[in-house]
């Protein structure tokens, strides 16, 4: 092509998009970078995003924002473009770089936009992008759903999407899940519910956690139900290196899986907890020295971990626990075979998840929950979820993190400290300053890495695990202060009348009143004694340092075996007038232990 048809070429695309030839390119003709400049503000609108992206959307294709730059962005696209109309011709790097900077200052100008990732709010219903060349998406509304060739909603996309395939009615789909799934029926009840408040953006998700022994098939249940809500080339990721790495890949994805869990630092901890709720990542603009960029997100997460307790604490209260039993060898399927099963019952398990999304949203509306527990909102649609299909999610979601709570508190030497601590105080409970927590609580010989050392760690142990001991039934109330001049910070530390009925010790089985052992002198776990009045005296005080053991007065052991055994001179006669095994404790309705009725109490010691 000689100079004077690209010239002509190029007037003729500026006609083409209504720019009209700048004054100082007539006799030349426009550059490379004018021509690119006016294709793009013809065919796109171009905006920035409230993060402070620049982003263009075609005007008449599909809803999809493409940002300016980028290896699938709107620079590739205006070279291609140009190559098409200009025969063949390319553009140069520097023309490209010149056009990107004039529109990125038009987008600057136009009003900022919301670009979302897979799924959107749409009135009262919900947009799910089916992420294909085309643009099409599936609208689900309380009236149900249905396929649309172009989306309501401005979605983008990433490198590490991939397509959903389209939703079929075909047969029961969640009957096909769960013949792919070997867990519980409970646990397959609660796993649909999640399923479910995937798609509705606009609430925290609990954190899926698929727990259990090598050979579960965690590994491939967690890709397979991250696959069913946002398919990824890489649907498992290890646990990224620091946070900016994290940040990247949860900006650039709507669920994510952690895969095979066993550490997870403080600083990832904190982030995946942030990402439940909706977090935000500054970082440096690239060519830049001040311009900064951010990166926010609201993520659907799941991982897979073989011990829970080794999980931070202030993470347990978010988990959503799925036991997966293990798989006979007899029984185990190749994986190919489980990719073909699962190819094939994708778009029924799809269709069968928007049907039970429309009734949801249908009955949302008038779902209360008399209690709200932590993530509340998640709470209410489990609630919708029982309502439509007569299930009870919300109590198996209620146990489930109650035992992962459990379970975490066990990897956490401090919290557990404070629990026996609480447990042995009795129904008024302890109001101690840090320092004296960390006084009466047993220190460890070699103190394990999270073990506060000194009283303002102490403190904040404290702060930090109070969700999380609530949770277990201990409440923790640091607002009240201590006298001048000090006005050191007390902590009160109560048991709730369930857990102290729970930890209560059960009457022991006739005849076997008379005898001292762990079961009357309280549990193991730290429970309230359960020594008859007359012998605590002999016992000591038990109520002390928790893991103190209980010694009796030097020279008294042979007298105090006799006396437990029901030495008549002592006791009363205890063996030889029948004790009551009739008797209920007035507080909790469980039958008080023969020796306490016997002695006239009316209440278990912990209650």
């Amino acid at each position: 092509m000689t100079d004077d048809e690209t010239s002509r070429k190029a007037r003729e695309i500026l006609e083409q998009n209504g720019i009209e030839e700048p004054e100082e390119s007539k006799g030349r003709g426009p550059s490379q970078a004018a021509q690119l400049v006016a294709i793009a503000r013809k065919r796109y609108e171009l905006f920035m995003s409230e993060d402070g992206r620049p982003y263009g959307v075609k005007v008449d294709g599909a809803n999809i924002a493409l940002p300016l730059r980028g290896k699938a962005g709107l620079r590739s696209q205006l070279s291609r473009i140009y190559n098409d109309e200009q025969g063949g011709a390319v553009a140069s790097q520097s023309a490209l770089a010149d056009a990107m900077t004039v529109l990125e200052g038009v987008a600057q100008a136009a009003d900022p936009r919301v670009p979302h990732v897979r799924v959107a709010r749409h009135g009262e219903g919900v947009v799910v992008d089916l992420g294909d060349a085309d643009g099409r998406c599936v609208v689900i509304t309380p009236d149900g759903w249905d396929r649309a060739a172009r989306s309501p909603k401005l979605f983008r996309r990433s490198g590490a999407m991939k397509p959903l395939p389209v939703p079929v009615r075909d047969g029961d789909g969640l009957a096909k899940l769960r013949g792919l799934l070997n867990t519980d029926e409970e646990g397959f009840r609660l796993l649909v519910a999640w399923l479910v408040a995937c798609f509705i953006p606009d609430l925290p998700h609990p954190i899926l956690t698929f727990r259990g022994e090598q050979g579960t098939g965690k590994s491939y249940s967690a890709k397979m139900v991250i696959g069913i809500i946002d398919p990824s080339g890489a649907p498992k990721r290890t646990a990224p290196r620091d946070i900016k790495s994290w940040a990247t890949q949860a900006f650039n994805s709507w669920a994510l899986c952690l895969d095979n869990v066993s550490i997870i630092p403080d600083w990832l901890s904190d982030a995946l907890c942030r990402a439940v709720t909706g977090d935000g990542i500054v970082d440096r603009a690239l060519y830049t020295d001040d311009d900064v960029v951010v990166l926010e997100f609201r993520r659907v997460l799941a991982m897979t971990t073989i011990d829970a307790g080794a999980l931070a604490g202030d993470l347990a209260e978010r988990l959503m626990t799925i036991e997966l039993h293990l798989i006979p060898d007899h029984k185990r399927r190749e994986e190919a075979e489980m990719d073909a099963a699962y190819a094939e019952a994708h778009p029924a398990i799809l269709a069968s998840l928007f049907d039970l999304l429309a009734d949801v949203l249908k009955v949302l509306p008038d779902v209360v929950l008399t209690e709200r527990p932590r993530m509340a909102d998640f709470a209410r649609i489990l609630a919708a979820v029982d309502q439509v299909q007569g299930w009870q999610t919300l109590d198996t979601y209620k146990a489930s993190a109650r035992d992962a709570v459990a379970d975490v508190l066990d990897g956490e030497p401090f919290a557990a400290a404070i629990t026996a601590l609480v447990d042995r105080a009795g129904p008024d409970g302890l109001t101690l300053t840090a320092a004296e927590v960390l006084e009466r609580v047993p220190t460890p010989d070699k103190l394990p890495k999270k073990w506060p050392k000194d009283p303002t760690r102490a403190g904040g142990q404290l702060k930090r695990l109070a969700p999380v001991l609530r949770t277990i039934g201990i409440e923790v109330d640091d607002s009240k202060r201590g006298p001048k001049p000090k006005r050191q910070r007390l902590y009160r530390l109560t048991a709730s009348p369930e857990r102290r009925c729970e930890t209560a010790v059960p009457a022991p089985p006739n005849g076997a009143h008379g005898a001292l052992t762990s079961g009357n002198r309280g549990v193991a776990a730290g429970g309230p004694l359960a020594t008859p009045p007359r012998l605590r005296g002999a016992l000591g005080n038990a109520e002390g340092n928790a893991g103190s053991s209980v010694a009796p007065p030097t020279g008294t052991t042979p007298d105090l075996r006799e006396y437990v055994r029901g030495d008549s001179g002592t006791l009363g006669d205890a063996e030889m007038q029948p004790l009551s095994t009739d008797a209920m404790c007035v507080t909790c309705r469980i039958p008080l232990d023969p020796v306490l009725a016997h002695a006239g109490e009316t209440t278990h010691p912990g209650c």
